[in-house]
């Protein structure tokens, strides 16, 4: 077994993430914490990084004003960004940490940050996702 993958896989399960699905070949976990806000957060192991993404919605009809919102959010999350996908689709919440020094307090800040960012800018992403 892949010991990043391993290590990963402890840490979720430390942290409470219910792990959904795990293809341990391609170093992917689909986890939630649904009392945090977390629901299909991919997680994928791909030396010599750990890359997380969560869904956050479909860009219907793209717009500046929500584009530039976006952008200014970016400032205030402490881990973490929103980005778009190749295809100016969808907007993710996007993280990347260094697998090689990874340790459990790492981790639980990028899934804090994203937990508190899901909390506080709730109402402006269903907004958004209205466009």
């Amino acid at each position: 077994m892949n010991i990043h993958f391993e290590k990963t896989k402890n840490y979720l399960l430390e942290l409470n993430f219910t792990i959904r699905k795990e293809i341990e070949p391609e170093g992917i976990f689909v986890i939630e914490k649904e009392n945090f806000g977390i629901k299909n957060l991919i997680i994928g192991v791909a030396y010599p990084i750990l890359i997380v993404e969560q869904f956050i919605f479909k860009v219907k009809k793209p717009n500046e004003a929500m584009f530039k919102a976006l952008l200014q959010k970016n400032r205030d999350i402490i881990h973490g960004a929103f980005v778009l996908d190749e295809k100016g689709e969808r907007v993710i919440f996007r993280d990347t940490l260094q697998l090689e020094n990874l340790d459990i307090n790492e981790l639980e800040a990028t899934l804090n940050s994203l937990s508190l960012l899901l909390s506080e800018y709730s109402n402006e992403i269903i907004e958004f996702s209205k466009y």
